[in-house]
């Protein structure tokens, strides 16, 4: 590689393959850093970009938006960071702090916000352009792999149960074991949360102990709504399993005033009546990962508890077979990029 070029990925056209290609180095504008990425997380919400199902992609298009690396140039008007900084960029990049939502603080619903490896070139690269705005301090204690895919799994877990009206005690489920569902069962157990972990099969029961769960529920064998209601139902069920009908399978599972907490992208409709929700005095709501200052909380947190992703490095050079392998739910849990400035 060329001192003056670096490599990234992109996709040409909706639903085209991913290919590397040399770019050149990009200076950053005001408010800006350029971010050396050391990993970077396969998400499956970057299929969708891929795709152009997401308004406002822009192609040729980098995806990527959990990204971990570290400051390497800094853009005129940048405050409170220094090249060299270790940072974490997720779904989140730039919110302009100006409009009605954000001066309320509801930052990721900025009428301005631009999402990370749609409206500007993502984290499957060797270097980052990035706003301020989108940027969370990795802690010490955790490696640039590790910290990548808490950039979005992590926080869409960890946010949304803060969120939520689970307290310590409180019985929580994670519906799916997967990229998302794993880190959701160590955020739920170390929350305080009596956390239940619903899957497939008995194979998956072992693993999500290991993560913390204190109850497994198969759901091919049992009756998931039965079973959480012998433990007095669910204060929140997290569904990230992407099977609408594995989700409408659990309402009936809600404690009073439970909530169903829809966090898989999917655009197939669950099935769920009025009266379920009358009966239970329970909510159905969706919940988008977070601002920046919640990754950093997210990374914080898995940093003092010893919270970790479990993930398939690959390196950039092998983009595409990782991303093969996560569209076809090999992955066991997350895909994560390194670029040689991290070996």
């Amino acid at each position: 590689m060329a001192s003056d070029t670096y490599r990234a990925v992109e996709v040409i056209e909706p639903g085209g393959p991913l290919r590397l290609t040399d770019r050149p180095f990009l200076q950053p504008g005001p408010g800006e850093v350029r971010v050396t990425v050391e990993a970077c997380g396969v998400c499956h919400s970057d299929s969708q970009i891929a795709a152009g199902h997401l308004p406002g992609t822009t192609f040729p298009v980098t995806p990527g938006h959990e990204v971990a690396g570290h400051i390497e140039a800094i853009g005129p008007d940048v405050l409170d960071w220094q090249v060299g900084d270790r940072v974490a960029v997720g779904w989140f990049g730039f919110y302009c702090g100006t409009c009605f939502r954000c001066r309320r603080g509801d930052f990721v619903h900025c009428e301005r916000s631009k999402i990370t490896g749609a409206a500007f070139p993502g984290g499957y690269a060797e270097q980052l352009i990035v706003h301020q705005s989108g940027l969370a301090r990795i802690p010490d204690g955790l490696s640039a792999v590790d910290a990548a895919p808490l950039a979005c799994a992590g926080v869409t877990m960890f946010h949304s149960l803060r969120e939520s009206g689970a307290r310590p005690g409180d019985v929580v489920a994670i519906l799916g074991v997967g990229g998302l569902g794993h880190l959701g069962v160590q955020f739920a157990a170390h929350m305080g949360f009596l956390t239940v972990a619903i899957s497939r099969g008995d194979e998956k029961a072992d693993m999500a102990r290991q993560l913390g769960a204190h109850r497994y529920i198969d759901s091919s064998s049992q009756d998931v709504a039965a079973e959480l209601r012998k433990l007095g139902g669910a204060r929140v069920i997290a569904a990230t399993a992407t099977n609408p009908d594995a989700i409408s399978a659990t309402v009936n599972g809600l404690a009073p005033h439970g909530e169903l907490l829809t966090l898989a992208v999917l655009d197939e409709s669950i099935h769920v009546t009025p009266l379920q929700l009358i009966n239970s005095s329970g909510t159905v709501h969706g919940h988008p990962a977070g601002a920046a200052a919640d990754t950093e909380d997210t990374l914080n947190f898995a940093a003092l508890h010893g919270i970790r992703p479990w993930v398939e490095p690959v390196p950039l050079d092998d983009a595409a077979a990782g991303y093969d392998r996560m569209m076809r739910n090999q992955a066991r849990f997350r895909v994560v990029l390194t670029m040689p400035s991290s070996t």
